[in-house]
């Protein structure tokens, strides 16, 4: 699954700044509750990890849980070359 913070060479913002690698405060709809994709995602994420999972979070804070369990589980990661 690939998400907005770990895509590479999105389109530019006009202060040049990629828009795919915005930070997830910076979200226009960072607020809302997160996303179907998210919450099934950040479920298989807590139970490899063998932490609970949190379902009242924002689009924001779920992108950044899942950011923080890929890097626990290993999961997501490019492999190395």
């Amino acid at each position: 699954m690939r998400r907005a913070t770990g895509v590479s060479g999105g389109a530019k913002d006009a202060s040049g700044v990629e828009n795919t690698r915005k930070d997830p405060e910076q979200w226009k709809t960072g607020d809302e509750p997160m996303t179907g994709a998210q919450a099934s995602y950040l479920q298989t994420l807590s139970q490899e990890a063998g932490v609970p999972f949190e379902e009242n979070l924002t689009k924001a804070e779920a992108s950044k849980r899942i950011d923080e369990l890929q890097a626990k589980t290993g999961r997501g990661q490019k492999p190395e070359e």
